[in-house]
C-alpha cells in the first residue's frame, strides 16, 4: 500500500516540479536550523540539510513517506548563498559570468524504517555577461532569494550557455532520479 507522500520543502520550484511529474503530495515545512559545520563540502552540506529537514518532518508524520531536499550553487569549491541585496547579486553574477559552476541538490527519502540520502550535481556554464545584462537581470528582481542569484526557470535561462546534467536539479530537485529511488524504496 502506498503511503501518503509529503514534500518537506517550502520551495515553490520543488512543488512545481513534482506537480508537473504528476505526483500527488502535501507540503510540510520543517523550519530546521540550516547551519552546517565549517568545512563541509557542497555535497556534504546539501545531504546534511536534506536529511535534517526530512527527519524533522518525518517525526511529525511517521506514517507518511517524506521527500526533502536542499540545493546550493558552488564555484571554485565555494558555496554561493542567496544574495543579501541587489549589489550582492551583481557581485555573484559577475563571478559566474563566462564560467562554469555547479548546482548540488541533496535529497532525503524517508519511509517506515527505510532512509536514503543522495545528491545530484549539474554543471552550468554562463555566457560572458555585460554589466548592462547583469544590471537589467538584477533589476527584474528574479535574483532575490535565489542561491547563485539566478533562477533558470525564468529569465535567468538567457544567462545560461550550456548545462551538463539534470535540468530539474538546477530548478531544485532531480525529479526522475528521486522518483526512481522512491520506487526502489517501495513507494511508487
Amino acid at each position: 500500500m502506498n503511503k501518503k507522500l509529503v514534500l518537506a520543502s517550502a520551495s515553490p520550484s520543488r512543488k512545481m516540479l513534482l506537480e508537473r511529474a504528476g505526483v500527488e503530495f502535501t507540503v510540510r515545512v520543517s523550519g530546521v536550523d540550516e547551519n552546517v559545520p565549517a568545512g563541509y563540502t557542497p555535497a556534504q552540506t546539501v545531504e546534511c540539510l536534506a536529511e535534517r529537514k526530512g527527519r524533522a518532518v518525518f517525526q511529525l508524520c511517521p506514517d507518511c513517506t517524506v521527500i526533502s531536499a536542499d540545493s546550493v550553487v558552488s564555484i571554485d569549491g565555494m558555496i554561493l548563498g542567496k544574495p543579501t541585496d541587489d549589489e550582492d547579486a551583481k557581485v555573484t553574477l559577475r563571478r559566474l559570468s563566462g564560467r562554469t559552476h555547479e548546482i548540488f541538490t541533496g535529497v532525503c527519502l524517508l519511509s517506515g524504517t527505510k532512509q536514503e540520502v543522495f545528491h545530484s550535481v549539474t554543471q552550468v556554464t554562463f555566457y560572458p555577461l555585460t554589466e548592462e545584462e547583469i544590471a537589467e537581470y538584477v533589476a527584474m528582481g528574479e535574483s532575490r532569494g535565489r542561491a547563485g542569484s539566478y533562477g533558470i526557470e525564468g529569465k535567468g535561462v538567457t544567462l545560461v550557455q550550456s548545462i551538463c546534467g539534470d535540468y530539474s536539479n538546477i530548478v531544485g530537485l532531480p525529479v526522475a532520479e528521486t522518483l526512481r529511488r522512491l520506487k526502489q524504496l517501495g513507494n511508487p
